[in-house]
């Protein structure tokens, strides 16, 4: 055993300590009323040890979103190609997105979110460009697809806004703000068709 990564593993645990306890604290109690000194003593940590690895509990709240996004169920999103159909290509990238939007952890901790914005918009502008340090993943693809001439468009993060928003009208802001049920594969895969179909005819 190489025991040089024992302290990196020990620091990983930790993290995943301090995550987990963040999620079940913001459920629980909300955004407001948890606290760094709650999500220690849940963690069984040391309140430096989560300063340690999030300096803030906006910091910390991005980085579970941004976790629950890497780790939704699709995989990793694919890459650029400019040898593949931009539909097929389009459709992968929506699937992924339309599985965290459908993943319960997720709309529950957006309703966290959206609640604790409403009172601070301060906050909410926070954890919007936290969420934001790293480009989303369909802003990336637009971008490679434009430079590589098969997509019209000069903004193309404004078009990627466009593109989450026909996705987000039927699996997002109903189930946050209605309570309707979560979207089934066959809706899932309608509305990806149909909002990749939308964008093409617009960009390509």
């Amino acid at each position: 055993m190489n025991t040089s990564d024992i302290p990196l593993r020990l620091t990983d645990r930790k993290r995943a300590a301090v995550i987990e306890a963040a999620i079940e604290e913001f459920l629980a109690a909300g955004f407001d009323a948890t606290s760094m000194d709650r999500i220690a003593a849940r963690a069984s940590v040391s309140k430096r040890t989560v300063y340690n690895h999030f300096p803030s509990k906006e910091a910390l709240f991005a980085a579970i979103l941004r976790q629950l996004w890497e780790s939704s169920d699709t995989g990793a999103a694919p890459v650029y190609s400019g040898t593949h159909p931009l539909r097929a290509q389009l459709l992968q990238l929506l699937l992924k997105k339309l599985s965290l939007l459908n993943d319960e952890a997720f709309l529950s901790l957006a309703r966290v979110a959206i609640a604790a914005g409403i009172h601070s918009p301060e906050r909410a502008r926070d954890m919007v460009t936290r969420m934001g340090e790293r480009e989303e993943d369909l802003t990336v693809w637009i971008r490679a697809a434009a430079a590589d001439g098969r997509l019209k468009t000069a903004d193309p993060m404004f078009a990627s806004q466009q593109l989450q928003g026909l996705v987000k009208a039927f699996a997002f802001w109903p189930q946050v703000t209605m309570g309707q049920p979560p979207l089934g594969v066959d809706e899932q895969r309608q509305v990806a068709e149909s909002a990749a179909d939308m964008f093409l005819a617009r960009y390509a």
